[in-house]
């Protein structure tokens, strides 16, 4: 299995845990002493170990967005040096991936591919989440909350308890907070303590892609005990999510970034798309915002002759800060399962998400998959079933895939518009070496 790349590892897993719950539900679904035996099986074998799983990954999902998100923003440390530069890019950053995120949620809310689903397998599945969650599971959701009470309650007293209470917007406002404290002390001893961010992050980074390595079997485990015991009319519904997906990223490379780059890059969007072709290649066949970036310097400083210290600067911290296209998948993914399940997200909590979304565009990985955590996190805390993550996952490498291509679409465009009244002059670079989530 190891010569098999873990993608299709979990596609596998996928189809298997799909295939055996379909075999399991015809033969034995229709009995009384089979469907008992299936329950058991579920609750005791194929439950578990699904539940284990995504217990791993809630595990690393502190740190990780903690460590990832000071790092992200105080990636930003030039900001004074660098001035109009540094501005431009962190208002360019928050900006477009709010568009990003709200062309997501406004496309889920219209299409609405979640819903449909039979009333009682609805609650059957919905009664299983609870059994596996525990019965409060509904009231550990995130309390809904709108105008200045949202503001409010972003802002935490006490970062501990926040995280205690699994109040990760305001857990994420605090590493908010730390990452720009780095951007503005250049002591020694700030200088050490981000050296300890950078290992608590290569750390978690490390635990996570163990975790992940354990997907295909959670995956099958979870599917099979959803397959089994409800049938297959969810992969219809997983079909019509996997459409909105593409088409949202659809409409913000197409529409949104061509906007960008003529209006505020003063740039022709099909020279544009011309010259950055081998970015968006590598981007798509590698699903890694970090591995392409070597090809989108390249791309930025010979085809687009942007300058050498703009397009550096930008496109190191777009790496890991500008995910466009990993913002929208993140609020469709949670709205479609919100749908899927039955989960009513008042307007402050829809909110809230697109928050989550663009914090979480900011601090997730450069790398495969590296948006499952934090699209986990976010279910958890919005009421919804996080187990409802096994069944996105057997279509998320296509939509990895394209939703890279999207983010280093957005570090080139980025770099364009940021680039444009700048002069060609030689100032102070950021390497991609300085990148601690660089490839290395």
């Amino acid at each position: 299995m190891r010569k098999i790349p873990l993608h299709y590892q979990i596609l596998i897993g996928a189809l298997v845990g799909i295939g055996a719950g379909i075999i399991a539900q015809q033969l034995y679904a229709d009995t009384d002493a089979g469907s008992e035996g299936l329950v058991w099986v579920v609750e005791n074998i194929s439950g578990p170990i699904g539940q284990v799983f995504l217990s791993l990954l809630f595990m690393l999902v502190l740190p990780l967005i903690f460590s990832a998100l000071v790092l992200g923003v105080s990636e930003f440390r030039d900001l004074r040096s660098f001035g109009r530069i540094g501005v431009k890019m962190l208002v360019y950053t928050v900006a477009v991936s709010a568009i990003a995120v709200a062309i997501g949620i406004t496309a889920v809310n219209i299409i609405r591919p979640g819903e449909g689903m039979d009333e009682q397998t609805r609650l059957e599945m919905i009664a299983q989440a609870e059994a596996e969650q525990g019965p409060d599971a509904a009231a550990r959701a995130l309390p809904p909350a709108a105008g200045m009470n949202l503001i409010i309650n972003i802002v935490p007293r006490n970062p501990a308890k926040a995280a205690a209470d699994g109040d990760y917007l305001a857990w994420m406002f605090f590493a908010l907070i730390i990452g720009l404290g780095l951007c503005l002390v250049r002591t020694e001893a700030a200088n050490a303590f981000r050296k300890v961010i950078e290992g608590l992050f290569d750390v978690s980074m490390n635990l996570i892609q163990l975790v992940i390595a354990l997907a295909p079997i959670g995956v099958a485990a979870l599917l099979f005990s959803t397959t089994a015991l409800f049938g297959v009319e969810w992969l219809q519904k997983l079909a019509a999510y996997a459409g909105v997906v593409l088409g949202a990223l659809a409409i913000h490379q197409f529409i949104v970034y061509p906007l960008l780059v003529k209006f505020l890059g003063g740039m022709s969007p099909l020279k544009f798309f011309r010259d950055i072709q081998p970015a968006m290649l590598t981007a798509f066949s590698t699903a890694s915002s970090n591995a392409t970036l070597p090809t989108t310097l390249e791309v930025a400083e010979v085809n687009l002759k942007l300058p050498t210290h703009v397009s550096r600067f930008v496109l190191t911290i777009g790496a890991t800060a500008n995910q466009n296209g990993t913002a929208l998948f993140e609020g469709v993914t949670v709205l479609f399962l919100a749908q899927f399940y039955g989960v009513e997200l008042t307007l402050g909590q829809q909110v809230t998400v697109v928050l989550m979304c663009i914090l979480g565009g900011i601090g997730t990985a450069g790398v495969p998959a590296g948006s499952i955590p934090v699209v986990a996190m976010i279910l958890g805390m919005v009421g919804i079933p996080p187990e409802g993550i096994a069944l996105i996952l057997g279509v998320d490498r296509l939509l990895d895939m394209c939703r890279t291509t999207l983010n280093v679409t957005g570090d080139l465009a980025a770099a364009v518009v940021v680039s444009r009244g700048e002069p060609a002059t030689t100032a102070p670079q950021v390497h991609s070496s300085t990148n601690p989530n660089a490839p290395r």
